[in-house]
C-alpha cells in the first residue's frame, strides 16, 4: 500500500491500539504525542515523504489540534486530516471542519470505523487527482462543475442536492444524523424542518434512479438518519 498515517494523540493506549490496527491494515504509522512536534516534524520531512493522511487528536498537550488543522492547512493544503475529538458539542465538530478538516471521529470510536473512514478520505483524496474516466462505472462528483455523472450521464441537480450528496459520498458507510446533514446543507444556519433533508433525499433518490434503477446506494437508517452505500 505504501501509504504513511501520522496519528497525533496524547493518550498512549488510544494511539496504540490505532496505530496497531492501522499497520495491520497495511499503513506505515507514526505517532507524535504533543502538538509543538508536530510541525516541525512535518517541516523535516520532503514533499515525497510526507504522510498520507493525518489522524489528529482536539486536545493535546501544547498546540491544540484546531490550532494545528489550520495550519497544517495553510503550508499543506492536500494532506488529507481527520479530527479525533471527545468533545461532542456540535459547535467544535464544524469548527475543525471550517478550519480544513477532512472528517472527524468522536471519541469512544472503534478501531475498525477509523480504518474505515481513512480509507474513505483517502479514495476521496485519491479521486481528486485521477481523470474522470472512470464515470462510465461509478458515480463520480464534479466539484468545479457542480454536477454528478452517473455511468458517464449527467445528474440534475441542485445546489444543495449536489451538496447533500457531497457529504454523504464522503464518508461511505457513515450514517449522517437529519441535524448533521442540515449543517452541511445550510452554511448560513437558517431554522428548517428535518422534513426538509428527507424532501432533498427523495428527490435526489429518484433522480439517481432515473439512471440506476436498480440501485439503492442512498439508504435510510430507521430513527437515525442516512448514509450512502455503494454497492460492491
Amino acid at each position: 500500500m505504501n501509504e504513511s498515517i501520522l496519528v497525533v494523540e496524547d493518550e498512549a493506549k488510544i494511539a496504540r491500539l490505532i496505530t496497531d490496527y492501522l499497520v495491520n491494515s497495511g499503513y506505515t504509522a507514526h505517532h507524535l504525542e504533543h502538538g509543538d512536534d508536530v510541525l516541525p516534524w512535518l517541516d523535516d520531512r520532503p514533499t515525497s515523504a510526507l504522510p498520507s493522511l493525518v489522524l489528529l487528536d482536539l486536545m493535546l498537550p501544547g498546540t491544540d489540534g484546531l490550532t494545528l488543522c489550520r495550519r497544517i492547512r495553510e503550508k499543506w493544503p492536500n494532506l488529507p486530516i481527520i479530527m479525533l475529538t471527545a468533545r461532542v458539542e456540535e459547535v467544535d465538530r464544524l469548527l475543525g471542519l471550517e478550519l480544513g478538516a477532512d472528517d472527524y471521529i468522536c471519541k469512544p470510536f472503534s478501531p475498525r470505523e477509523v480504518i474505515a473512514r481513512v480509507k474513505a478520505v483517502l479514495r476521496r483524496a485519491r479521486g481528486q487527482n485521477e481523470p474522470s474516466a472512470r464515470a462510465s462505472s461509478q458515480l463520480v462528483l464534479d466539484d468545479d462543475g457542480w454536477r454528478a455523472l452517473a455511468d458517464g450521464r449527467d445528474i440534475e441537480l441542485t445546489a444543495v442536492e449536489f451538496q447533500l450528496l457531497k457529504v454523504l459520498m464522503g464518508a461511505p458507510g457513515r450514517i449522517f444524523s437529519r441535524e448533521q446533514l442540515m449543517d452541511h446543507m445550510y452554511r448560513d444556519h437558517r431554522i428548517v424542518s428535518e422534513r426538509t433533508v428527507d424532501s432533498h433525499i427523495k428527490k435526489l433518490r429518484r433522480k439517481i434512479a432515473d439512471i440506476w434503477p436498480e440501485r439503492e446506494i442512498i439508504r435510510s437508517v430507521y430513527g437515525v438518519g442516512y448514509k450512502y452505500q455503494p454497492e460492491e
